[in-house]
Formats: structure tokens, C-alpha cells, sequence
């Protein structure tokens, strides 16, 4: 694979920006394999390039294998010779940790033989972004290196993104945009929290249906940047919460249903290859669908989550 340092930069922040993982993976593919800079072989991650270099490197396709027990199956909503989008299920972990016991969606990619990009690195088999293990919702895999880096790309310039649903505890006043930076929490480092010079994060949030009792209301929300528990973040900045989200502020006792009740609805970018705009929707799982019909009224309902009637309204609302 080939990129062309576009202005001054470093090497390993080049790489970073380009393919969407992390600063670590990076230094380490770079101290192993090396890149050709203008045909000579580097090992130096913190390389200074001046703009207009060539970089040609090559990740070597792994193998992996399975060990964990894969007793579940997952819905495919696309699927060609360069991507697939699935809808993940809710308590789903995306890749491997040390930390993380059960099978993943990177596990079942594997035992399903489905050819992957290797730019993530073996542990992040083809994944070019991800979704928290009880957010459930479409999530895009790339099958080959080509379709990664080009919507690796798409990330970065906000061409590629999501419409999420969420049920939150207390209706919002209006439709909002909420601008706040947000960084790892000092003092609980599992969570993210509003920081003053952390990263520029930026959520819009549109009202869509309040409950026959008038206690929660479901609201769309998109993204226009990618941080961790963004829209978890950024609701709690504005005192509300979503249903069963105790990490961020919800009160109320635990639903039956336990998870955290966000979705993503619709996913929308550039096909790599061809060049049209996909946007697929991802029906929603049978909890959230339970919430929903016993307390909101379902005409409206249908309305307003209407794949069209989304896009419009927030085309329209700001």
C-alpha cells in the first residue's frame, strides 16, 4: 500500500491519521516491518517527512486462531468483494483484550472465513471503527486493505458516520448541538468526562417522540466527530441520560431490559470502489423493539424513525 505525505508531519502520525488505529499498533508494525520512504526502508517512527514523500509499506496477513466458544450468529445487511456491514448485537464485544473472556465479532469474522483487511493489526481483524459491547447497530468491516484506508479516510473527513437512536429519562428542551471536548476521565479512567483542551467533540441531538406517560423520550442523535461514549458524554452535560446507562448518570432503578438502550440506526459513506453512497439501516433488536411498544405510541412511531424523515430533519434543523 501507498501514501503520499500530503504537508510536513511526522511519520508515525501520518500513519495513524491514514489508517484509524492507534499510536501504538503503528510503532510496533513500524519497528518489526519498516516502510519504503521514497524507496529507502525506515525503522524510526518519529521520522520527520517534509511533504511529498512517497510511503509504501506492506502489513503481512496473520493467522488466528479460535479458541472461544462461537454459539452466535449475526445479521449481514451488505456484503460485496470490498465491505460488509452487520448489525451488531447488544453485550457484543467488537475485538480481542486481555480482558475480554467471550468470543467477539473479530472471532466470529475468522470462523466465518471471511477474507479481512489486515491494516487494524491480527487483533482488529478488518475493523475500521467500533461500537461500545452493549450499543448495539450497524458497524462497517472491511475486507481488503484498499476499501480500509479509503474509509479510514472517510472517517477522518466526516464523509462516513452514523444516526443513532436512544431512549434517555427526561425529554430535551429542543433540538440541540452540543461542542464540548472531551478526555479520559482524571479520576475514573474507564470513564471519558468533559475536559477543557481535550479533544473537540461535537454531537447534534434531535427530539423525535415522547412516551405515553411523557417520563422518556426517543431522540436520534449524529455524530460529527468519533470520541468514546461521546453521546453518553454529551447527554449527561445536558442532565439527561440513556435508559440503563449507570456509568453516566441514570438513576432509576435497573429495567429488565439491562443494557444501555442506544443504537445505531443508519451508517452512510463512499463505496472505495465503486464511488456511490451506501446508507443502510440496522432494524433494531428485540429489547429495544420491546421498550418501544409498550410505551410509545406505534403510529407515530414508524414516522418518525423513518430512515428519509431522519435525514431530513437533521438536514433541516440547524
Amino acid at each position: 500500500m501507498e501514501i503520499i505525505a500530503q504537508k510536513p508531519t511526522r511519520l508515525d502520525k501520518l500513519l495513524q491519521e491514514s489508517l484509524n488505529i492507534s499510536r501504538n499498533q503503528i510503532e510496533r508494525f513500524i519497528k518489526k516491518e519498516g516502510v519504503l520512504i521514497n524507496g529507502k526502508k525506515s525503522k524510526k517512527c518519529g521520522l520527520k517527512l517534509k511533504g511529498g514523500e512517497k510511503i509504501v509499506f506492506t502489513i503481512p496477513q496473520t493467522e488466528k486462531k479460535i479458541a472461544k466458544k462461537i454459539d452466535f450468529d449475526i445479521e449481514i445487511l451488505y456484503e460485496d468483494d470490498d465491505l460488509l456491514i452487520i448489525n451488531k448485537p447488544p453485550y457484543l464485544t467488537v475485538h480481542p483484550a486481555p480482558s475480554v473472556k467471550d468470543a467477539t465479532l473479530v472471532d466470529w469474522l475468522i470462523k466465518k472465513g471471511i477474507s479481512l483487511s489486515t491494516l487494524s493489526g491480527e487483533e482488529r481483524h478488518g475493523i475500521v471503527h467500533r461500537i461500545d459491547k452493549e450499543t448495539s447497530g450497524a458497524l462497517v468491516v472491511a475486507k481488503n486493505d484498499k476499501a480500509h484506508l479509503s474509509l479510514s479516510e472517510q472517517l477522518q473527513n466526516k464523509t462516513m458516520g452514523r444516526y443513532y437512536l436512544a431512549l434517555i429519562d427526561l425529554p430535551l428542551k429542543e433540538d440541540t448541538i452540543v461542542n464540548k471536548p472531551i478526555g479520559r476521565n482524571p479520576v475514573k479512567r474507564t470513564k471519558m468526562a468533559i475536559i477543557n483542551n481535550a479533544r473537540e467533540s461535537k454531537s447534534a441531538f434531535i427530539k423525535l417522540l415522547s412516551s405515553d406517560d411523557e417520563k422518556i423520550e426517543l431522540i436520534a442523535a449524529k455524530l460529527y466527530t468519533g470520541r468514546t461514549h461521546q453521546i453518553r458524554v454529551h447527554l449527561e452535560s445536558l442532565s439527561r441520560h440513556i435508559i440503563n446507562d449507570f456509568t453516566y448518570g441514570f438513576k432509576k432503578k435497573r429495567d429488565i431490559i439491562g443494557r444501555v438502550m442506544l443504537h445505531a440506526y443508519l451508517i452512510y459513506f463512499t463505496h472505495p470502489t465503486t464511488g456511490k453512497t451506501i446508507i443502510k439501516k440496522a432494524p433494531l433488536f428485540e429489547d429495544f423493539k420491546s421498550m418501544l411498544n409498550h410505551k410509545f405510541s406505534m403510529k407515530e412511531l414508524h414516522e418518525k424513525i423513518d430512515p428519509d424523515y431522519l435525514i431530513y430533519r437533521f438536514d433541516t434543523a440547524f
